[in-house]
């Protein structure tokens, strides 16, 4: 009977994990939707994107035409006509193309990293709920004894088997039970309409009250090598030192002659002269520096990246250490506490007479308080998992 009401027990445990990352999983591609920030980017990111292929094509042509009247007039009038175009080198348009792709995969990094900023969000908010619907779940339990007490004391009052003072903590009890009962349905709210505001404004109902249980890989060089790989801002790094790479060899390029080609045509009296024009410019001053402060900006980028990288894998072994001993001590509790929560046997000790009801009280306010501090755990490591699994 023992091992059906384990084996029992662990099935359910799994439908409910499960069942909790299906809600949180659904509410987090609701909120995807829905999210006003979100909606906002991702037109700012599409205009940015357009602009970032704006300006790179070849220069605006040239074209002139001079009509000029002759003084004396015997000698007739003047008719100019020119266009001109004018090149850079060649590869300045290949470079500035690169670049606006690279800008364009930032633009999209920089949504992800927004985006998973606010899934983060959903699921601190998440974590915080589940341990309020947990806590109510816990204290309407606490209610309905607290009232059957109560209403036994004052019964035993009634005949004489209880005296006042016993009389007023069993409804002191009560009233403290009660008034945090109503304290979490108002904490409850408050996260209900913060998930709200995150989505959209449109309402959530999110009632689960048991965390996930899944186990953290122990494996940590393993597991951060891939995060690493999926951190949009990492990610964000190694484009900005690829765009400051081709943008060094753009401004070199763009350090080398223009070249300008065209058509020219003139008419006189009884003369038209007509022809090629070819031009170049030399780029003495325009572009002084230019090619140096590409690589100081390559050198910042690749230095930004080192340390980046360094603050995530500590900020990640950090988060990693914390959740495998959270999870750790949370097993032990909860074992230790599963051998000391008969709480019916306490019950029948006070009906018996053979504990007060203060000794009562005080064993019940020693289990309720392991019992809030085992869920004080399961929410810190909840907290620490979305921390830490953000990139997974």
């Amino acid at each position: 009977m023992k091992q059906l009401l384990l084996i029992l027990s662990a099935v359910l445990t799994i439908g409910q994990f499960s069942s909790a990352q299906n809600n949180i999983d659904a509410l987090l591609t609701e909120i995807e939707n829905n999210n006003t920030t979100l909606s906002a980017l991702r037109k700012t990111v599409d205009a940015e994107k357009t602009g970032n292929k704006t300006g790179i094509q070849l220069q605006n042509p040239e074209v002139e035409f001079h009509y000029l009247w002759g003084d004396p007039s015997a000698i007739g009038n003047r008719t100019d006509i020119s266009v001109q175009q004018s090149f850079d080198f060649p590869s300045a348009y290949a470079y500035r193309n690169q670049i606006a792709d690279m800008k364009n995969e930032q633009a999209e990094l920089e949504y992800k990293k927004r985006k998973l900023d606010i899934f983060l969000q959903v699921r601190l908010i998440c974590a915080e709920l589940t341990y309020q619907n947990a806590l109510r779940t816990e204290y309407q339990k606490r209610q309905e004894n607290a009232s059957r007490i109560a209403q036994s004391v004052e019964t035993k009052l009634n005949v004489g088997e209880a005296n006042i003072l016993d009389h007023n903590k069993a409804k002191v009890t009560l009233l403290n039970t009660e008034a945090e009962l109503r304290h979490i349905e108002i904490q409850r709210q408050t996260l209900l309409q913060q998930l709200a505001t995150l989505n959209g404004g449109n309402a959530v109902d999110f009632n689960d009250s048991v965390f996930q249980l899944s186990a953290i890989d122990t494996d940590f060089e393993q597991w951060v090598e891939q995060a690493a790989v999926n951190n949009p801002m990492l990610n964000w790094l190694k484009q900005e030192i690829d765009i400051s790479e081709k943008n060094t060899r753009l401004q070199s390029a763009q350090s080398l002659p223009k070249l300008n080609a065209g058509y020219m045509s003139e008419k006189v009296v009884g003369e038209h002269f007509q022809g090629l024009t070819v031009g170049i410019s030399i780029p003495l001053f325009e572009n002084k520096n230019t090619v140096k402060y590409a690589r100081l900006k390559n050198e910042a980028a690749q230095h930004r990246q080192v340390d980046e990288k360094l603050r995530f894998y500590n900020e990640m072994k950090t988060l990693h250490s914390k959740a495998i001993a959270l999870q750790q001590n949370i097993s032990e509790f909860r074992d230790q506490l599963s051998l000391q929560s008969d709480l019916e046997l306490l019950k029948k000790a006070l009906d018996k007479g053979s504990i007060s009801l203060t000794e009562y009280l005080f064993e019940l306010t020693v289990y309720y308080d392991s019992l809030e501090n085992l869920l004080e755990m399961e929410k810190e490591l909840s907290v620490t998992k979305a921390q830490l699994l953000i990139y997974s």
